[in-house]
């Protein structure tokens, strides 16, 4: 496994046009195996007290967002479909749906870069437009 740093940034915008953005940068690891890109990583977005270990899944094709710790998730994302997934939290689980209208996926030699637009709605009901950049690099200082 290859050390990476992942660059996180998101986007969700409601139905009354407010928008938040989140941004993150963590340590990772990074391999390929048939064909498929894995990075693991602790993240602390969600809870900055809870470490969250998230695994990203992905190809040409489509990406998927394994969450456990804090919370368990599961986000799969490909270009013109819907998916359907359970959001565990402390407080009790949510049915999660994503609908991608847009993913981008370019695989390099050191740099991968993730571009998704999405919709979600939770328990059927939307709750916002997204957007999901991730850069997952190369990290030069732990391969010296």
């Amino acid at each position: 496994m290859n050390p990476v740093i992942v660059r996180v940034r998101g986007s969700q915008r409601d139905d009354s046009g407010e928008e938040n953005t989140i941004e993150s940068m963590a340590v990772g690891r990074h391999s390929v195996k048939n064909g498929k890109h894995y990075v693991l990583y602790e993240d602390a977005l969600l809870d900055e007290k809870v470490k969250t270990s998230t695994v990203l899944k992905f190809s040409s094709e489509e990406v998927v967002i394994l969450r456990k710790g804090g919370v368990h998730q599961e986000m799969r994302f490909r270009e013109g479909a819907e998916t359907s997934s359970t959001y565990r939290t402390p407080y009790g689980d949510l049915r999660l749906s994503i609908r991608t209208s847009r993913l981008r996926v370019s695989l390099g030699l050191l740099d991968n870069r993730i571009e998704a637009e999405y919709d979600i709605a939770i328990d059927g009901q939307y709750q916002s437009s997204n957007t999901l950049q991730v850069q997952i690099s190369n990290d030069k200082k732990q391969n010296d």
